[in-house]
Order: structure tokens, then C-alpha cells, then sequence
């Protein structure tokens, strides 16, 4: 459920807040604690630590898109591993993210498309799930259809199939017994999702998302898209001097929450240099 509640859905021409390197995302809601961090530029890579001492649950994120241009079309495909771990079971649950299709032709538009493997090794389960986009002309039964089964890898018996569509209703059938139930409504998790507040201003990071993009942010709420772009500009260009600064210094930036790692064969990775994720100065009820 924590896949497929993650992927909400898009909106089409909205230009997104380029991320800037060392930007910050810090919120808490209840015991759970998150934390973000853009730990590179080029590739943009974001990390994320979540952590829940009062259920002793951990997630672990590290991501970043590789765009694929297809004529009419542009699927960024997400790289990075997921992890969720249950410390109170001794499980880690290792996962990879759906690819972000943006439709350009005949109809314009944004979904989430392709395959997601979830796998645990000290259970043995595995859950296989594939995100299914509407067809070319943006018509049919098909939008945004998510289907899968969750497997016991030791014997390769399916014990669950998933059904339904990530942006309304999802359910899980068991296969011994013929019972289906709902695991995931999108509208009524939506619908209790609300906006952080700010219970401490002074403790809030300058890195914090809000605060660097607070301008741009006010211009576009006042449709003044004069000071929309020249907000933008500002805060592009103020990265671009620290990154002349950097050069000339011959120093190399460092993340301040994660250590970053990068294979062979081009893959990146993050771990969070803290246990847990502190209380946040930002909440959301």
C-alpha cells in the first residue's frame, strides 16, 4: 500500500520548482518524521529518511529521473531503491518506483506507467505490480489501471492478486478463499490530507523548501508572473555563484543529512547520517 499510495496524480502544465542542490524538505505528522534532501544536481538526485519511533518503522529513499523522449511523448524513468524497513520484525521490504509518462499527442496529459517489484528476503515475499496508462488517443477503461500479485517466492504460489485504479480504489483478493477487500482509497486519503503550518518559525531551516522558493511561490498565489520569473531567476542564479564559489575554492559540496554513493554501473545510493528523523517545526495534522 505504501507503493501505491505514494503515487498521486500529476498535473499536466504545471512547470514544476526546479530543486536546488542542498534544498530541504523537513515535516512531521504525529510520530512520523520526514525528511528530504537534493543531494546532487547533475543528475538531480533527492534523498529521503522517514522514521517513526513509536512504531520503530524506517523508510529510506533515494531517487532520480532519466528522461526518455519518444516523439510524442516523455517517460522519465525513476531510478534509486525504496526501502521500508519494520524494526520491530526485522523486515526490510526493497522496491523500485513506477516511470512518470507525459503525453504530449493527440491529447496532453500525466500518469504513472510501468512495472513495480517488491520484494522482502526474511519473509520471502514479493509483490509484482504494473501500472497501466489510458491508450494514445487518451480514451478507454484502461486510466490508470493498476493490476499485480503478491507471491511467496520459496514455493511461487500467489497468494493475493491486486486489482483496481491507484487514483480511486485498490483492492486485495486472497487466493485460498476467494475474500476481496479494499487497501487503498485514494479519495478518502486525499481528501484528510492537509496543508503544513509552521509551529516555530526561528527553528525553521534556511534550506527548507518554503522558505527558498517563498517568492516565487507568493507571485504565482498574486498571478504576477513578472516577479514569478524573476523570483525563479534570483534563486537560479544565486546557485549558480555558489557553484563559482565552490570551483574556485577547489572544494566539493557534501549533503548535510545523507551520505551518497555511486556504483560502477552508474547507480546512486543514499544513507541517512542520523538514526532518526528530529521533530520538524513544520506539521501537518
Amino acid at each position: 500500500m505504501l507503493c501505491i499510495s505514494t503515487t498521486r496524480p500529476p498535473i499536466f502544465g504545471l512547470a514544476p520548482y526546479n530543486p536546488v542542490l542542498g534544498e530541504t524538505h523537513h515535516v512531521s505528522k504525529g510520530n512520523l518524521n520526514v525528511l528530504l534532501e537534493q543531494v546532487a544536481h547533475h543528475p538531480a538526485v533527492s534523498a529521503l529518511h522517514a522514521t517513526d519511533q513509536k512504531e520503530n518503522v524506517e523508510m529510506i529513499w533515494c531517487q532520480y529521473p532519466v528522461a526518455k523522449f519518444n516523439g510524442t511523448s516523455v517517460e522519465a524513468q525513476v531510478h534509486g531503491k525504496r526501502r521500508l524497513k519494520l524494526l520491530n520484525h526485522g523486515e526490510t521490504y526493497e522496491m523500485n518506483s513506477p516511470n512518470l509518462f507525459i503525453r504530449i499527442l493527440p491529447v496532453p496529459g500525466v500518469d504513472w506507467v510501468g512495472n513495480v517489484d517488491i520484494s522482502c528476503v526474511e519473509t520471502g515475499l514479493a509483490a509484482e505490480l504494473c501500472y497501466i496508462s489510458q491508450s494514445f488517443f487518451g480514451f478507454g477503461g484502461s486510466r490508470r489501471v493498476i493490476k499485480g500479485k503478491i507471491i511467496d517466492s520459496s514455493t511461487s504460489k500467489i497468494l493475493y492478486k491486486v486489482n483496481g485504479h491507484w487514483d480511486s480504489t485498490v483492492t486485495l483478493k486472497d487466493t485460498n478463499n476467494g475474500e476481496e477487500r479494499v487497501i487503498y482509497d485514494a479519495r478518502e486519503v486525499i481528501s484528510r490530507l492537509q496543508t503544513p503550518s509552521v509551529k516555530d518559525a526561528e527553528s525553521v531551516w534556511q534550506t527548507e523548501s518554503a522558505l527558498i522558493w517563498s517568492k516565487l511561490s507568493q507571485a504565482i498565489l498574486n498571478k504576477d508572473w513578472e516577479k514569478a520569473r524573476e523570483a525563479k531567476k534570483c534563486v537560479e542564479e544565486k546557485q549558480r555563484e555558489e557553484l563559482r564559489e565552490r570551483e574556485s575554492k577547489g572544494v566539493t559540496w557534501v549533503p548535510k543529512h545523507f551520505t551518497i554513493s555511486q556504483s560502477k554501473e552508474g547507480d546512486w545510493d543514499c544513507l541517512p547520517i542520523q538514526k532518526w528523523v528530529p521533530d520538524s517545526p513544520i506539521v501537518t495534522l
